[in-house]
């Protein structure tokens, strides 16, 4: 992104005001016009960053940096993950479909898990047994929790219980 034009803008706004003055004002901003080159420069700068964090907070988990490369900012815009990232979650090995809630509109949540290293290292062999990813084994795992089963009947506190006659 060129900055100049701004910077021009900007300068021509100055000179512009500068006229209703007279000749001092008008001096004086032509000998202002240089000083302020770097600083106008600086403070778009500034808030394009702002603006850059701002929608970061919104974008979340993507993101959008400003970067310089000599005087002239870019963007680099990292879009969040799609729902093709989880897909490896649905592999044909995999019995289970893609569970999705009521209402959901297939975006992802990000989440922190803090489990014991001992039940991480469970996670990661079983994972990589199946070809996987943690992210999508996991996603998986809570999946199946989910999914309802007939085969089994849970009773109170999660225990199973069985009716009938017994001899």
């Amino acid at each position: 992104m060129d900055l100049a034009q701004y910077v021009e803008r900007l300068q021509h706004e100055l000179q512009v005001a500068a006229e209703a003055g007279g000749e001092d004002a008008r001096a004086l901003a032509e000998r202002l016009t240089a000083p302020l080159d770097s600083a106008t420069r600086l403070i778009l700068l500034e808030a394009m960053s702002a603006a850059a964090d701002e929608i970061t907070r919104d974008l979340a988990p993507g993101s959008v940096e400003v970067r310089l490369r000599g005087s002239n900012p870019s963007f680099v815009v990292t879009p969040p993950p799609t729902e093709e990232a989880f897909q490896d979650s649905t592999d044909l090995r995999s019995p289970l479909p893609a569970v999705r809630a009521e209402g959901d509109e297939g975006g992802t949540s990000r989440i922190n898990l803090r489990l014991p290293d001992s039940l991480k290292l469970r996670a990661e062999e079983a994972a990589d047994k199946e070809g996987l990813s943690v992210n999508a084994w996991l996603v998986r795992a809570v999946a199946a929790a989910l999914e309802p089963d007939d085969s089994r009947r849970s009773g109170p506190r999660g225990r199973q219980s069985y009716t009938g006659w017994v001899r």
